[in-house]
């Protein structure tokens, strides 16, 4: 049985996760087999529910013989647990790491119903996202059709810059904290229009930031454009951006500016007021 090819997208969250671990590394506060753990959960999605020791290896960039430890560890603790002592899949327990968050965040307890009646008024598939290390963290999508090669849903996690959302949130951030970004992080091309030099994606993130929206045209998938804009919090702070995906042949940039961009900052408006 051949090995699963993984998605670009999962092999640049591993090299994102890898420089996290390599940030910390000396640090004596730093647990790195807690980390190597969580990297290892992390590796499991829908389109990856059953993967081996050598699959997540490559998943993640651990050596083979640590990923072993993490699963024998979490084998006993009870997340995952494999038939054939070969292939791994998680267990229920897992959710019990990100129920207190869906159930105490107010952006996630009302994001998800946001996005339904959203979804629902324009036919498209909609979702919200955070900022988190490098990468944007969905925590409510509402899909009407798939379009992507891989499946998102809450906790689903991809590489910020080449993501319409995450190219919003990038936009809002601190000028040091964007420049660490871009001198520290693989831009790795996912379609040939990929922004995978930093000073485009520096113009590019200006850009965004003085419209107030992003427009991804096939920079993560052949086939996929979508449209963000940011979500903010009381005090005026970005918290969450929100977009809208759509096929690339049924999308015409001037019908997303005038057709789809009002009704989205509507939603993200009416969404950040009740937070």
């Amino acid at each position: 049985m051949t090995e699963k090819t993984p998605h670009p997208a999962h092999v640049a969250i591993a090299e994102l996760m890898a420089l996290t671990e390599n940030r910390y590394k000396g640090d004596p506060n730093f647990m790195s087999s807690l980390a190597r753990g969580l990297m290892v959960l992390q590796a499991f999605s829908p389109a990856y529910q059953a993967l081996s020791t050598a699959e997540i290896s490559q998943a993640t960039g651990l050596h083979r013989a640590a990923v072993r430890r993490c699963l024998y560890t979490l084998n006993a603790l009870g997340f995952v647990d494999s038939t054939d002592n070969r292939h791994y899949h998680l267990l229920p327990k897992v959710l019990t790491l990100g129920q207190a968050y869906l159930q105490g965040s107010d952006l996630a307890r009302h994001a998800q119903k946001a996005l339904d009646y959203l979804a629902k008024e324009i036919n498209q598939s909609c979702s919200v996202a955070t900022y988190d290390a490098g990468m944007i963290l969905y925590v409510a999508r509402s899909s009407v059709k798939k379009i992507l090669q891989i499946d998102l849903g809450r906790g689903s996690r991809l590489p910020a810059y080449a993501t319409s959302m995450g190219q919003v949130l990038l936009s809002e951030l601190p000028s040091a904290q964007l420049e660490h970004y871009l001198a520290t992080t693989p831009l790795l091309p996912f379609t040939e229009f990929t922004l995978t030099d930093p000073q485009s994606l520096r113009e590019r993130l200006t850009e965004i930031k003085a419209k107030g929206y992003a427009i991804n045209d096939q920079q993560l998938e052949l086939g996929l454009t979508s449209l963000a804009v940011p979500m903010y919090s009381a005090k005026g702070k970005v918290v969450a951006a929100m977009n809208v995906g759509m096929s690339s042949s049924q999308s015409d940039i001037g019908e997303l500016k005038q057709r789809l961009l009002p009704r989205l900052q509507r939603a993200a408006m009416e969404l950040s007021l009740v937070l």
